[in-house]
């Protein structure tokens, strides 16, 4: 048999194979020496090899391949392949990973859906209140509890990266132990989860790109009474304002938010708030921003500034601009 599981929620598809197919074929430690793995576009040579590979001492051989058909092998390779597949040994279960969705046009997908030892399952991520729900529900899975507005706001923040999400409700749930008064709440993830501070710098920027001299200065004083680091604070602007450069140029090149998130390595979500908050700005004065924040971290390096008020008065000027 071969699966194909595509989607860009990679972490319910590892699960889905873990627990619909792996454990089903017997001891695992027999079945590890029974895996083969592959990722991205490998030799059709290399392919059938592992396919038609006898078990040893386990009902079935895996053979797993990441990203192959999102890899966009060439129209001859996928010919080659769906005339293989149904003729692999009886032993060999052949497992597709995409990180991306395959249309229904896919050959793999017709192929799939039309042979009786195909499979095909799409892994979208969950969004709005379903994501919210996810969120409860996997907290519950480990032992915890969570505020709905914490939920809500773990979901605004980290989007439909489930794996990001998984590792910041881990960490929130042993913070908070698994006792009934350990819910955790808001005031928790300020407190713990780094997408709340990135959070917070976006609503900074988007202050300052839309000249809200009044929002800006509140947000700016409300990171330095929650104890911020003045250093830190600069940091995240360098990394803002160069992500924002960045985005603006290939903006201005046609590209859209995928292909952006693609080429800045950020999740869809921020890569959209990216495009948004950089209409706020013109590249001249992006560019100059950022000599701005390289006189400010030489200076300071030098001795001739110091940082909290070198930030005081960039703020200031940004809205005054």
């Amino acid at each position: 048999m071969f699966y194909i599981f595509h989607g860009e929620d990679e972490l319910s598809q590892r699960e889905y194979l873990s627990s619909k197919l792996l454990d089903k074929f017997g001891d695992p430690a027999m079945l590890d020496l029974n895996i083969t793995r592959f990722e991205g576009v490998v030799s059709l040579t290399a392919l059938r090899q592992a396919c038609q590979t006898t078990p040893f001492l386990a009902p079935v051989r895996v053979v797993i391949a990441q990203d192959l058909l999102t890899g966009k092998p060439s129209k001859e390779y996928l010919q080659e392949l769906v005339e293989f597949l149904p003729h692999m040994a009886p032993t060999t279960r052949m497992v597709f990973l995409e990180s991306g969705k395959l249309g229904d046009n896919h050959a793999m997908i017709k192929l799939a859906r039309a042979h009786e030892d195909g499979f095909e399952k799409l892994f979208d991520p969950p969004q709005g209140t379903d994501l919210v729900r996810w969120v409860q529900r996997r907290v519950a899975e480990k032992g915890g509890q969570i505020a709905p507005q914490a939920a809500q706001m773990l979901a605004a923040m980290v989007g439909s990266n489930l794996q990001a999400l998984e590792n910041e409700l881990e960490k929130l749930v042993l913070f908070k132990g698994y006792s009934e008064a350990g819910s955790i709440e808001v005031r928790d993830v300020l407190l713990l989860s780094p997408y709340a501070a990135e959070e917070s710098i976006f609503d900074l920027v988007d202050a300052l790109g839309n000249r809200n001299e009044e929002r800006a200065s509140m947000l700016y004083q409300q990171k330095l009474a929650e104890g911020s680091d003045p250093f830190y604070l600069f940091t995240m602007f360098v990394r803002q304002f160069r992500l924002l450069i960045q985005v603006k140029e290939m903006v201005e090149e046609g590209h859209k938010p995928p292909s952006i998130s693609q080429a800045i390595g950020a999740p869809g979500f921020v890569a959209a708030k990216l495009v948004q908050q950089a209409r706020g700005f013109g590249m001249e004065e992006l560019e100059q921003i950022y000599r701005h924040l390289l006189d400010i971290d030489v200076g300071v390096k030098s001795g001739t500034a110091d940082m909290q008020t070198s930030l005081d008065l960039l703020v200031a000027s940004l809205t005054l601009a």
